[in-house]
């Protein structure tokens, strides 16, 4: 995950200043000289680097700092709130046209993954309830028309294209198009190049004076690291952006380009790709990546994300079973599949304060849950609702159907029945003997 390394030097320096009970300027100046080191390994540019460090040094050798209960406390409040300041302060969001259609143009260099999040960009938008439609305006790359159809067809949203000629009439036919269809939303996918040259420059100078875009984002590959902020600067010199699309910092990137941009260009991130799925497209929350960084979590985030995608009416239905003690297989194999929509299971759980670094060096299979998903699936309809019926032969039969073993598919019913004894006292206002509730745990096959 992006921020790593950086999170781990973080904390390493936090820790040795919380060891000590009463702090001097000496210890705080060493441990933003350990902060400096840690931003620079980073990669992020060594001025921001530098001057970050200046700010929190000046703020936290102040008397209110040095004489508080917990002066290395306020010490991280001070790197939190200044690494928020850092990149950008607050989430920024798409400056929506006053009268449809709102134009957003994508720009970036070829490898970045422009099409790829024009795509992306418009099924958030669908899911928020706009009708947005992509148009092909890239006119050089061989494929590019039939890429962004093809991405357009996994986001469920029109593509509007021309074929190969001027980009300009390709984006004034659109337009009369979304007019008369009802998109509210234009996204233009432009021609990249291999690296930032004259010829291109020209051209989207052209598309900005002729279309007046209301947003121009940039899409920058976080792995590339300070190339990315040139890449921006270069960009926002010729073009003028208005935001940023920062893109891989679910892999292994250092993550110094995320608190560079803001601070070298002046224009903010407002998206951020953090998978290969479609639906792999956030908001950029300054605040909230401020606490992942500072292994704090990332808990809104998460709570965005099932509220997303999780069924409110459902999500009732099964609190209301729960009450009454009647949950049974069908609920459970619900309740996954909606989790399974979520992401991969790792990344939800880090986004819980402090369990990030916990679980990096753990292993977590998600097809466990597919094999838990496959055992009930083999089930009929009885036996999900009344388990009690599951005989021998019935295991056998479920253990064949689902390609598992029958002493899997007994430990799922063991684990299902005391999570249902787990949840009747709940219900009884907890009395009773606690017990613990694990999640089934089906081996590799």
């Amino acid at each position: 995950m992006a921020f790593e390394g950086l999170a781990d030097k973080l904390s390493e320096a936090f820790k040795r200043l919380r060891s000590k009970g009463k702090l001097t300027e000496s210890d705080v100046k060493q441990a933003m000289r350990e902060v400096r080191l840690a931003l620079l390994e980073a990669d992020v540019n060594y001025k921001v680097a530098k001057d970050f460090v200046a700010k929190v040094t000046e703020r936290s050798v102040g008397s209110e700092v040095m004489e508080s209960l917990t002066p290395a406390q306020q010490v991280v409040k001070i790197v939190d709130e200044e690494l928020t300041a850092l990149m950008g302060g607050e989430n920024t969001r798409i400056d929506m046209a006053s009268k449809p259609p709102t134009i957003i143009m994508m720009c970036g260099l070829q490898g970045s993954g422009k099409t790829t999040h024009a795509a992306k960009l418009a099924s958030l938008f669908k899911r928020q309830g706009h009708r947005p439609m992509l148009v092909a305006c890239d006119i050089y790359r061989p494929a590019a028309i039939t890429q962004l159809q093809v991405m357009g067809e996994k986001a469920g949203v029109p593509v509007f294209e021309m074929g190969q000629i001027d980009p300009v009439k390709i984006i004034k036919g659109a337009m009369r198009f979304g007019k008369d269809h009802g998109n509210d939303i234009l996204i233009l996918d432009t021609a990249g190049r291999l690296h930032i040259d004259e010829e291109l420059m020209n051209e989207l100078k052209r598309i900005k004076a002729d279309v007046e875009p209301n947003e121009i984002l940039l899409v920058v590959d976080a792995m590339t690291g300070q190339d990315a902020v040139n890449v921006a600067k270069a960009f926002d010199d010729a073009l003028g952006i208005t935001g940023v699309i920062l893109t891989k910092l679910d892999g292994d990137t250092r993550g110094g380009a995320a608190l560079s941009v803001r601070a070298v260009t002046g224009k903010p991130i407002k998206f951020i790709g953090a998978g290969e799925k479609i639906g792999d497209l956030e908001p950029f929350h300054p605040a909230r990546m401020s606490s992942r960084i500072l292994g704090m979590g990332d808990v809104l985030s998460l709570i965005e994300k099932a509220e997303s995608q999780m069924d409110e009416k459902q999500a009732r239905k099964l609190a209301k079973r729960m009450q009454e003690n009647k949950l049974d297989f069908n609920d459970m194999l619900e309740q996954m599949l909606q989790v399974r929509k979520m992401g991969p299971l790792k990344q939800l759980l880090s986004s819980l304060p402090g369990m990030e670094k916990q679980l990096r060096d753990v292993d977590i299979d998600d097809r466990q849950m597919d094999r838990v998903a496959a055992i009930i699936q083999s089930m009929t309809m009885e036996e999900r609702s009344n388990p009690d019926i599951i005989n021998p032969s019935r295991k056998r039969r479920i253990a064949a159907g689902s390609g598992m073993k029958v002493e899997d598919v007994n430990r799922l019913i063991k684990q299902f029945e005391q999570a249902r004894k787990v949840m009747k006292q709940v219900g009884r206002g907890g009395k009773g003997k606690r017990r613990r509730m694990n999640f089934p745990q089906i081996p590799q096959m």
